[in-house]
């Protein structure tokens, strides 16, 4: 097995992995000409760590396990690995790409559309609230790119709608949570099948789990592990706050002050209910805060319609569950605030990594109960990180 332990701080290898082939530029790669253009023409021009080191493994056809950093180039990694491995003659669904929420999905499809630009690529997304029978045309005009949340793509497989014998490439991107929790029976129902065995898994995510990489590990074949110690986790472009607050019904209050205190270009403000979600936005809109909400069991319209007012800027401040927590890149926010501590300690990282995409740097504010405090100390241990009380005069931060 090859195992890579990756250094995403840095751009060189750390010692002892001086073994592991990296890749200074794309031209390196050996890429198709038509790839090359389209990653060039995405905005890319030089790959970021687990580019360096994971789209090789990817085009060569190699299973992988592979963990990078909120906002490092993790999307542009597999799909540009795995068009590597694209028949663009063969009209028929040869990548598909497994990832929990809508969201995700309609972000992966535009970045696969732009890179795969000038190979004549056919992208389709699909999730549940859809009617099935607009994948079916879909996939049988020639989709070659699918993307899907756990539901709908094992809907079509178990129809053979899509052709399972016909795939070269399954991803799961979020690999953390699709092994575990809710999705985790969905995603085991799609491996469960059938495959060919010359099929090509990749597996992905910012954070990876003793327990979900001891499940990966029976799912996948020898695979190229690039996978990061906790310390090396945690975003340095972001600046971590914390404020105890004394009480819970106390923080609606202290959030306003914050608001309006900063100069914010645009914010995501997480807590981890819907009622809570819907709460706070009730109560800040009618405190006249310009605000907007979104969670997983709104109406598959509205949410489509409050995200993209969200990525345009025409709102500015979005309170969201963890549905938003994971892989959504709107490069814009340059702040989060936890209203509430998320209940495990790995959708932190990939909370504050909305604020500090591809190196940027950003800004966390945590509010903190008396009982969320044991949960702050977890984070900083687990992560080996300190994040700092909140400054008396807020307004000094700089976003």
């Amino acid at each position: 097995m090859e195992s890579v332990n990756v250094c995403e701080a840095s751009s060189e290898a750390p010692d002892g992995l001086n073994d592991v082939k990296i890749y200074e530029t794309f031209d390196e790669m050996d890429l198709a000409d038509n790839l090359l253009r389209g990653v060039f023409s995405y905005g890319f021009e030089k790959p970021s760590p687990i580019q360096k080191r994971g789209i090789v493994p990817m085009k060569d056809g190699k299973d992988i396990l592979a963990q990078a950093q909120s906002g490092t180039g993790k999307t542009g990694t597999f799909v540009i690995g795995s068009l590597s491995r694209l028949d663009p003659q063969a009209k028929h669904v040869q990548i598909l790409v497994v990832v929990p929420v809508r969201e995700l999905a309609q972000q992966i499809e535009t970045v696969a559309r732009a890179i795969g630009t000038y190979l004549d690529l056919n992208v389709y997304c699909t999730t549940g609230g859809t009617p099935l029978r607009d994948d079916i045309k879909a996939i049988e005009k020639g989709a070659q790119f699918v993307v899907g949340t756990p539901g709908r793509v094992y809907d079509l497989l178990y129809r053979d709608i899509i052709r399972r014998s016909q795939i070269r490439v399954l991803i799961l991107d979020e690999a953390d949570q699709m092994l575990e929790d809710r999705f985790k029976d969905q995603v085991m129902c799609i491996l469960n099948l059938g495959f060919p065995t010359n099929i090509q898994i990749a597996l992905f995510s910012a954070t990876m789990p003793d327990d979900v990489i001891e499940v990966a590990n029976n799912l996948i074949r020898n695979p190229v592990r690039i996978l990061l110690p906790p310390t090396q986790v945690a975003l340095d472009g972001i600046q971590q706050f914390f404020v105890v607050i004394p009480r819970e019904d106390w923080k609606l209050e202290a959030l306003c002050d914050i608001y309006q205190m900063l100069n914010i270009s645009q914010a995501l403000i997480y807590c981890n209910k819907r009622q809570r979600a819907e709460w706070i936005a009730d109560k800040m809109i009618q405190l006249g805060f310009p605000i907007s909400f979104i969670h997983g069991e709104m109406d598959v319209s509205e949410r489509k319609k409050r995200m993209n007012n969200f990525r345009s800027g025409s709102v500015r401040v979005l309170i969201c569950t963890d549905m938003l927590a994971r892989g959504i890149d709107v490069q814009q926010v340059s702040l989060v605030i936890n209203y509430e501590l998320p209940t495990n300690k790995e959708n932190y990282i990939h909370r504050i990594g909305r604020a500090g995409r591809y190196g940027r740097k950003g800004t966390t504010i945590n509010l903190v109960s008396p009982d969320e405090e044991s949960m702050l100390k977890e984070i900083e241990t687990h992560y080996a990180i300190r994040i700092q009380p909140l400054p008396e005069n807020v307004g000094d931060i700089q976003l």
